[in-house]
């Protein structure tokens, strides 16, 4: 986490004096060299590529900071950018590892009845269903996502009706927490109340990994992400590729 974040401020750093294109590759052509040195493999075989348990993590901090709003400047004014980039520089380690890679929480309805408990969920699109709600804290962001069955059972007014306790805690315990999280945080994250296949859903799948999108949703049939962007499955293939090559 703490390399993770060292990189962040770094790539930010030389984001205010070069191209963001330029950063990217100088982040790709770091990372690239600390596997090629640091990983065990066998030339030229990317099969054999592995990392120690201790930096394993790694590639994936900077998978997620690529696509972060630190970086990925397109859908944010230049105020926006400056604000999060010195919320980053500014911030400690667990914080900003919480800005570069989300926290996701996954509620369900109890089977036995009582509250839910989120549960921690990768942060992949395979995590969305339509009987779910999500957590999503990007410190900067704290965003509540209901399932599509969830949001028609909740119009529908189900939560209303005393036979559904159940149902009206999965509403109310995901608020709570996320009431919790804003009330604990200075400076007070925008809280984004959304619903699946909604226009707001867009903060919630600008952020997960797009294991599926439009381009494989014929070997898919769950959620699909409408990107262009590599999945983290993908990243690491080229890392793999790339790095046993030896020639960067």
């Amino acid at each position: 986490e703490a390399a993770g974040v060292l990189m962040a401020r770094i790539s930010v750093w030389r984001g205010e004096t070069e191209d963001a294109f330029d950063v990217l590759r100088w982040l790709d052509r770091t990372l690239i060299r600390l596997c090629s040195k640091y990983g065990e493999y066998q030339k030229d075989d990317p099969n054999t590529f592995r990392l120690s348990p201790y930096m394993s993590l790694y590639p994936q901090f900077i998978f997620h900071l690529r696509r972060s709003p630190f970086l990925q400047v397109f859908n944010s004014s230049p105020d926006e950018t400056a604000y999060f980039r010195s919320v980053l520089n500014r911030e400690g380690v667990s914080t900003a590892a919480v800005m570069i890679q989300p926290t996701l929480l996954r509620y369900a309805l109890n089977p036995n009845g009582g509250a839910p408990v989120g549960m921690p969920a990768v942060l992949d699109v395979s995590s969305l269903a339509p009987d779910v709600i999500l957590l999503l804290d990007t410190f900067f962001h704290v965003v509540v996502f209901h399932g599509q069955t969830v949001a028609q059972w909740r119009d529908a007014g189900y939560h209303e009706k005393p036979e559904h306790a159940a149902f009206k805690a999965l509403l109310e315990v995901p608020q709570n927490d996320a009431s919790a999280l804003i009330n604990s945080r200075m400076p007070t994250p925008r809280f984004v109340d959304c619903d699946q296949n909604g226009s707001q859903a867009r903060f919630v799948l600008a952020r997960l990994n797009p294991s599926a999108t439009h381009n494989t949703a014929a070997n898919n049939a769950g959620e699909v992400i409408f990107t262009d962007d590599v999945s983290f499955s993908v990243f690491v293939e080229h890392l793999a590729r790339t790095a046993v090559a030896g020639n960067v």
